[in-house]
């Protein structure tokens, strides 16, 4: 059994205005083909408020899955893995932006992680806790929760790290 710990950061992208939606940490130019559909005085505002942790684990040679759910935080291990402690996480994201509009939260369908030893695990199934209709509330906040699923090849020790996109837009 090796040891495997995890950290996923994160890469906002929004559009609160006819203008282009912009990935916060990406070149300027960035998204420059995506436009909202939406006209309003209020950009919209992204603030990560807890990053998606999926703990410690032990992996064995026949790998496996650490998945977390998103509505209950509980974490699950599947395959030749083992639980070795620490606080397991659902990323916990709040948007900010025109009270009582409806928003669309989009998240990819994977995202590579890589490890400091060159080694990759990837995070699959990535879903929120959010309604089929988004809206911000009458302050103008939605906060929402997302977990996923960590898929982990056999023996890949390592601290594993990478960012996953979140794109926010009004409807």
């Amino acid at each position: 059994m090796v040891k495997l710990r995890l950290f996923l950061g994160f890469v906002l992208a929004l559009a609160g205005s006819p203008a282009a939606a912009q990935c916060l940490l990406c070149a300027p130019d960035a998204g420059a083909s995506s436009v909202s559909a939406r006209t309003t005085a209020t950009p919209l505002r992204v603030e990560v408020e807890t990053q998606l942790d999926m703990g410690r684990v032990a992996v064995g040679a026949m790998g496996g899955e650490v998945e977390i759910d998103p509505r209950s935080g509980a974490r699950r291990l599947r395959g030749d893995v083992v639980d070795l402690g620490g606080f397991a996480l659902t990323g916990v994201v709040t948007v900010r932006g025109e009270p009582g509009a409806a928003v669309r939260v989009m998240l990819p369908a994977t995202v590579d992680l890589e490890s400091g030893h060159g080694r990759s695990a990837r995070v699959a199934g990535l879903v929120t806790d959010l309604s089929p209709d988004p809206r911000l509330g009458p302050d103008g906040r939605l906060v929402f929760r997302f977990g996923g699923r960590l898929q982990i090849a056999g023996l890949d020790d390592g601290d594993y790290r990478g960012r996953i996109p979140v794109t926010v837009e009004y409807q």
